[in-house]
Parts: structure tokens; sequence; C-alpha cells
């Protein structure tokens, strides 16, 4: 008697005469028509074909969908076709155990070669230049852009995994991913999209940790802090903040962005002593250390001096001190008209002016925050990103205080700020009403 098919599945394919090719594309048709959620059907890799055939995989792993689409195809449950099928005791033919040998020995040859598969180190190469391209170039553009290439970059390191078996090119493959996630998750957040950029970076964890790559854990629970604190949740920033610095393998490039994230909730939440702590460890981190990601990658993974000096001038406006503020703002402000044009954050230019204004007017100087606020004008509106919105606001707020009722400045300065902020890209995403509002 010859030795029964796997699973059911695996016979019905047999008997007629499924093959990969003609399976995935019966698959693929039956999908389209059972399912019609387009490019968000059910799909089957070869991989996954072969894992099925050989009964790897259980009923109760497939999604809805995937039971709907083989339901169509065979008229059988997922469930019996993952089963074994029902033996007989009637001899099989001559010609079903040839079948049978011949199918064995072609299954083995896929599987020896699929085991060895491998992609182009070349290519591998190229996405890597890719990814950390479009980190670096990340603060000279606009967020949308940067969000339209990191998920074009996302679905070619996706399309590879399943092109490979090779332990380290499955390595580089889950760190791609990872970065890719982040840029991402940066991007969703820069627009204002914080529950997206939330799912986002929490993916991007997701492959750090398969990759157990510590820096990509810890950046990603820096930006998780950011969220946190821009939806008005200090406690949950201070946190993610504490538990990013505890991974290992981290530069002070990384120790640095997160211990200013930590003085920005600590301010937060009126914690002057702890925020200031934070603030000075922040500037004083000095141990020589890098890592692979916020060093070897850098750009939107690293955190420049300006965009320190920024950082700074927030917290310092959160514990009420504005000569900090305007000391640490003017400090970005300098830093950042040393670069070249194409290589300056709207980011960091829009928020170290809006604090630098916002110092000022906490010391009566209007006519000083007008012309601190000077550079915001020429921020295009698909590059007003969160950060500089949430200051705008702060400052619009503001003016709106009784003592500045009457006085011409004042009205014109809030509306060119309203103009600002409601012309921007990013409001049509997110209302600002969801976004943090602090007081002067």
């Amino acid at each position: 008697m010859g030795t029964p098919p796997e699973t059911l599945f695996k016979q019905e394919c047999d008997r007629r005469g499924l093959g990969w090719p003609e399976f995935e594309e019966l698959f693929r048709s039956t999908a389209t028509e059972v399912i019609g959620k387009g490019v968000n059907n059910p799909t089957c890799s070869e991989r996954t074909y072969r894992r099925w055939r050989g009964g790897q995989v259980g009923a109760d792993q497939l999604s809805h969908d995937t039971r709907r689409v083989l339901k169509a195809m065979f008229g059988l449950d997922a469930v019996a076709l993952f089963a074994p099928p029902e033996r007989t005791d009637s001899p099989a033919p001559a010609f079903y155990l040839n079948e049978e040998i011949e199918m064995t020995a072609r299954e083995a040859q896929d599987d020896a070669s699929a085991a060895a598969a491998s992609v182009s180190d070349t290519s591998l190469d190229q996405l890597t230049d890719d990814v950390a391209a479009l980190a670096l170039q990340y603060a000279s553009i606009a967020p949308g852009e940067a969000f339209r290439r990191g998920r074009e970059l996302r679905e070619e390191v996706f399309g590879l995994r399943d092109r490979t078996r090779i332990p380290a090119q499955q390595q580089r493959l889950l760190e791609l991913l990872g970065q890719t996630m982040a840029l991402l998750a940066a991007s969703a957040f820069d627009l204002g999209a914080f529950d997206a950029a939330r799912r986002m970076v929490r993916s991007a964890d997701v492959y750090g940790e398969a990759a157990r790559f510590e820096p990509l854990r810890a950046f990603a629970d820096g930006i998780l802090a950011y969220i946190a604190y821009f939806q008005g949740m200090p406690t949950e920033a201070v946190s993610k903040a504490r538990r990013a610095q505890s991974y290992g393998g981290l530069g002070d490039v990384a120790m640095r962005r997160l211990l200013a994230i930590e003085a920005r909730s600590h301010g937060y939440l009126g914690d002057v002593e702890s925020a200031r702590r934070a603030l000075r460890m922040s500037a004083e981190v000095d141990t020589g250390a890098r890592d692979d990601l916020h060093d070897g990658v850098g750009g939107e993974f690293g955190f420049t001096p300006e965009r320190l000096a920024m950082s700074s001038s927030s917290t310092a406006l959160l514990i009420h001190d504005g000569d900090q503020a305007a000391q640490s703002a003017t400090r970005a402000l300098e830093l950042i008209a040393q670069k070249p044009q194409a290589d300056r954050s709207a980011h960091v230019l829009g928020g170290a002016a809006s604090d630098l204004a916002m110092a000022r007017l906490l010391a009566n100087d209007v006519e000083g925050a007008a012309d601190a606020l000077t550079p915001l004008w020429s921020i295009p509106g698909d590059q007003r990103v969160t950060g500089v919105l949430v200051r705008t606001g702060q400052i619009r707020e503001y003016l709106t205080q009784p003592a500045f009722r009457g006085a011409t400045l004042p009205r014109e300065l809030r509306d060119r700020v309203e103009d600002f902020t409601s012309t921007a890209t990013t409001h049509q995403i997110s209302g600002r009403s969801s976004l943090l509002q602090l007081e002067a």
C-alpha cells in the first residue's frame, strides 16, 4: 500500500494538477472574485504553498479571508483540507505510485533549492544605501514625500524576505524593515497621524526585537515617548524614554536624544528638578560610544547639536525659564544657519524660531517675538510638521490674552500665525485640537 499524502490539501492539488504556478494563479483569481479587497486580498507565496502541502500549517493559523478563498476553490472547509485524508485499504495503482515518487523527488529538489536560496548582496547593499539616503534627507524634505519613499522601500525590502534562506541576509532584511518602518512612523507623526504612527513604530520595534537590534528598539521607544508627550501623556512619555535608555549597545547620540525627550516630559509634568537634571545629562553625554543606527546610519536616526538645542529651548519654556529658552533657541538658529540651505531642517528652524518668539513674549517683547518668527514664514506648507504647528499654536493662544487686546502688532502677529497654521498641509490630516496645548 502506498503512503498517503500528508494532507487532503496535497491530495486535492495533486488530483487537480495544481502545481505551484497553477495554484497561485487560481488562488489569486479566486481571491479577486470572492474577497474583492484589491491589494488587501490574501496571497499565497510558493513557500506557504509547500508548507500547506506538507501539513506544516493548521487551519486555525489562516486568516478568515484565506479560509474563504480555499473553500471557494475546493468546496471544503480549511479544517478538512489541512487534516490527513482518509486512508483506504485498496492498493494504489502503479501509475499513482510512480506519480508519488516523481512528486516526492521534485519536492525534495525544490526544497533543497529553496534552502540554499539567496538574493544578491548587491541588491541588499543598494537597499541599505536607499534607506540610509532617506534617513539622511528626511529633515530637508516634506514628510509626505518621506512617507511615499518609505512605503516604496518597505515594499522592496519585504518582497525579498521570501527569496532568501541565508541567515545573514534575513538579519539584514529585518533591520532594514525596522528602519523603514521607523522612518514611516516618524513621517506619520510629523503629518499629525498619531494612531498610525504608533502602530508603525511598534512594527519597527517588533523587527528590532526579531533582529536583536537594540538601537532600533531604543529609537522606537523614543518615538512612542514623543507621541505620548504630544498627546498629553507625559508620565507615559517619561516611562518610554527611560525604558529606551535601558537597551544595550547605545551610543552617545542615542542617549543624548532619549535624555532630551525625558527632559521635556519632566518639564510638562512640572518636575523642574528632574527636567534640569535630564537636560544637563543630555548636554554632558560624552563617552565616545557609537552604535550602528544613530551613528552608522544617522540622519533622522541621529540627533544633531541644533536639534538638541531646540529641544532644550522647549524644555526651558516648560519650566518657565525664559532666559535659558532664548539662549538655547538662539544657539539652535546659529547652528542651522551654518548648514547649506538644502540641508537645513524645517522642523528645527521652525521650532527654534517659535521657541525664541515665545521666550521674548514671556519677557513682554512683542516686537522681538515678531522678529524671531521671520524665518517661520518661508517654511513651505508641506514642511510644517507637528512640532512646529504645536509651538505656533501656543503662540497664537498666548496672544489672545487680555493684555494684548486692542494692540495692533499682537493682533497682526496672531492673525499671521493662524494663517500659517491653517494653510499647513498636515492640518488637513489631523486637526490641531488633538494636539497638546501647553501653558506659556
